[in-house]
This record gives structure tokens, sequence and C-alpha cells, in this order.
């Protein structure tokens, strides 16, 4: 149960509408109101305040929904619904759901999706360092030189990336786990040594794995995989 006041944006994520961040640029938008005067992004909900986004009011907070999709390549991670190949189509989920972060529309692969806001902050925080495995194929042969330099960081433009866990698994693929995740990241860190990248899986976030399931498939985490999240959400335990 909330203590309020509360801040707005966490108000509308536990909504089920959108992430935090999501909720961060519709105010900026000027799209949210609190009992009909527009909202800014330090402004706090108090118990019976009406919050309104677009000029219609925002529902009580849903039942947590989290679910693991093993993406095909083509799919996009969005919830604009007008765009073709949309995530939130895909799934075809009865209820309001957006994706936990990004898988790009050329990889496969593990993503998560939810209508917890909380829990989208908690494996989104950089500073939480949570691991993310992938399997990855390039365009030529895998040399130890390639996979210590993958590992121990890549300048990618002004910054560096975090040092990470890379092995061999055969002569053209190898296997990848990340605590970051910069845009297209690996795809970029194999091109500054010249190696396209031909397929790419993630095949685990933190404790969850893709396992067994299959390509274009969904399934609802298990009430421990939500726990481990470790997110101070009473409905989630």
């Amino acid at each position: 149960m909330n203590t309020y006041p509360i801040r707005i944006n966490k108000f509308i994520s536990e909504t089920g509408i959108c992430s935090r961040r999501e909720a961060d640029q519709w105010i900026e938008q000027g799209r949210i109101s609190i009992n009909d005067m527009t909202a800014t992004l330090g402004s706090k909900v108090n118990e019976g305040d009406i919050v309104s986004l677009d000029d219609l009011p925002l529902g009580s907070k849903p039942k947590p929904i989290y679910i693991a999709l093993n993406k095909p390549v083509g799919i996009t991670c969005t919830t604009e619904t007008h765009i073709r190949g949309n995530i939130v189509d895909f799934v075809g989920h009865k209820e309001r759901i957006f994706p936990i972060g990004r898988l790009d529309k050329d990889s496969e692969g593990l993503i998560l999706l939810t209508n917890d806001g909380d829990i989208v902050n908690e494996i989104l925080r950089v500073e939480n360092a949570h691991e993310k495995e992938y399997i990855v194929t390039v365009d030529r042969l895998v040399t130890d030189t390639f996979l210590k330099s993958m590992a121990t960081g890549v300048r990618l433009m002004d910054q560096v990336t975090k040092r990470c866990k890379v092995s061999r698994i055969d002569t053209t693929t190898f296997r990848i786990i990340l605590t970051q995740g910069l845009n297209r990241q690996i795809r970029r860190m194999c091109a500054a040594f010249d190696y396209k990248v031909r397929h790419l899986q993630r095949v685990r976030i933190m404790h969850i794995e893709l396992g067994d399931l299959k390509k274009g498939k969904w399934r609802n985490l298990t009430e421990q995989e939500v726990k481990q999240f470790g997110v101070l959400n009473a409905t989630a335990k």
C-alpha cells in the first residue's frame, strides 16, 4: 500500500500504464494533470487526488503481471502501436504491459514485459549492474585476442565499455555477459574489431533464463522468479 503523498511518476507507473521514465516524458509534455492542474516533474499525489493523462483519469493499480518472451527477429520493443511489428501487439496480452528495456529489432531472445513500473527501475538501474547473457555468432574466426579485447573494454566513440565476461563456444560463436546496456552495444563492440554479427540471442536476464521457451512464445514468471528481483512490493511477493 502506498504512503501518501507519492511522487507523480511513481503513481503513474504503478497504474501499469508505463514505466517511470515514460511517465516523466508525459509530464514534461504537459499531458499529466492532478485535479485538473498540469503536473510537473516535482509534483506529488495525495490520497483522493484525480490524476489524468490527456484529461482521461488513470485507474487504480492493477494486479502485477510479469512475463518472459522469446522475441523473434523483426519485432520492435516499443509500446507505440502505430509501429508495425511492435512488441505489445505481438504478445497480444489482454492487459496493458510494456517491455523492460530493449532488444534490437534484428536480435532475438529473452525480454521481460510487465505492468509494474517499480520492477523496471530495479532491473534497469545502472548502478545495480545486473547481468545479461548473450550468444553471438560473427562472420569470421573468433580469436583469443578478440575475446580478450572484448572482455577488457572497447572504446565506442566517447566512452569505453565496462569489463565483461566473454568465452568461446566454437570457431565463430562466443558467449558474452554484460552489466550495462548501451544502444546496440554488442554489435558496436564487434564492429570496432571489424567483426560483423550474424546472429545475436539473449539467453538470460539476471536469474531469468530463456531455457527451452520456443521462439515467439511467452510465459508468466514464477512466484519465486518475481521474489528474486527483491522489489519492495507486497503484491509481487
